[in-house]
């Protein structure tokens, strides 16, 4: 029998992978980003993500509590995702970004849900998932990805992986697009065009 999408199973089965396409069209419509269990220690992943989404581009938002109030990388740190919304004057965050483990993906998915307006995607971190919270955000219209990095799926699409020997999935003989500023910097933008 065929999950129909409301199963257990079916959100499971829906988020086993994700197409290229849809990860590189979700990365290039995205402006803002909340991204939530940001740190003040270089060392964290979650410091060197947002160091990363800052310089591609994106209006990243760090939400952490402990840090609220304080400067992180030159931006302002909320202490809840409305906290964060209201710092964009109303406008609808693009990506919420949990970078916080499994257990806590659940009540800041209902957080994202409380929000107006929605934001358009759940994002959560390598090595989180909750498929119960998924189903709610999908329920309202909203996209998942679960158990990713937008870090390494930029870096992966761009070519930019591929420059430390990580195997990127992706074979082609078409040149990078250089990003328009930076050394081996690239961009995931449509050929022809540079990033501004």
């Amino acid at each position: 029998m065929q999950a129909t999408g409301d199963e257990p199973g079916a959100v499971a089965d829906r988020h086993a992978r994700y197409p290229d396409a849809r990860i590189r069209a979700i990365l290039n419509d995205t402006r803002t980003i909340a991204l939530v269990g940001a740190s003040a220690n270089p060392a964290r992943p979650s410091w060197i993500v947002l160091k990363y989404l800052l310089a591609r581009g994106y209006a990243v938002i760090p939400v952490n509590p402990g840090l609220a109030g304080q400067d992180l990388l030159g931006r302002r740190v909320a202490a809840t995702l409305a906290e964060a919304q209201a710092s964009l004057g109303g406008q609808p965050i693009d990506i919420v970004e949990i970078f916080r483990n499994s257990a806590a993906a659940g009540p800041l998915v209902d957080e994202a849900l409380a929000l107006s307006p929605l934001p358009r995607i759940i994002w959560m971190q390598l090595g989180v998932r909750d498929d119960a919270a998924a189903a709610r955000a999908e329920a309202q219209g909203l996209t998942v990805i679960m158990n990713r990095c937008p870090k390494i799926e930029y870096g992966r699409l761009s070519g930019e992986i591929g420059w430390t020997g990580v195997n990127s999935r992706i074979l082609t003989a078409r040149k990078p697009v250089l990003a328009a500023k930076g050394v081996q910097k690239l961009t995931i933008a449509e050929r022809g065009r540079r990033s501004e």
